[in-house]
């Protein structure tokens, strides 16, 4: 019996568990959001949240123990600089888990994890948005408009070059 017992295994010895997680856990942390499984999702999020009240803390001994989890250090001075200040009034529930759909090969239950901000950080919202939504539109119709004068501009050239030759009489 595994009464008390903490954690999944995920069929894996316990190097290949932990090289796992640690690889979900760095992916997530510089994407901001990943998809895998339920379960992987579940105990993935157990990790990172933990890296990010890590992250909160900021001393010396924290981004050590960071670095045992997460050994790229531009992902860790990304946690550091980036992720965890987001959260410094929270405590805890960094992260939500989405629930997707079913793997189609192996029909497993497939989730996303990401941070509780993540639309907030890739889109802004309100009248930022409508800001940002105009000046792309503005950058598209100046993108066309620049377009369309330079293929003018090509078919001019083109039409002057081939004048010439028409005007010029042949063996006479």
């Amino acid at each position: 019996m595994r009464h008390k017992v903490d954690g999944r295994l995920f069929g894996r010895t316990a190097n290949q568990r932990k090289a796992l997680l640690r690889g979900l856990v760095s992916a997530l942390f510089e994407n901001q959001r990943i998809e895998t499984t339920v379960a992987k999702a579940k105990e993935a999020r157990r990790i990172a949240e933990r890296m990010i009240t890590f992250g909160i803390k900021g001393d010396l001994h924290s981004k050590r123990q960071v670095m045992t989890v997460v050994t790229k250090r531009e992902i860790c001075s990304k946690l550091f600089d980036e992720i965890a200040p987001r959260f410094v009034g929270r405590n805890g529930g960094y992260l939500r888990i989405v629930q997707t759909r079913n793997r189609l090969k192996d029909s497993a239950p497939m989730a996303i994890l990401e941070f509780i901000d993540y639309e907030s950080v890739k889109k802004p919202k309100g009248k930022a948005a409508k800001e940002a939504g105009a000046e792309k539109e503005v950058k598209k119709s100046a993108e066309k408009a620049a377009k369309k004068s330079a293929v003018a501009k090509k078919s001019a050239e083109k039409e002057t070059k081939k004048a010439p030759d028409k005007d010029v009489k042949k063996g006479k």
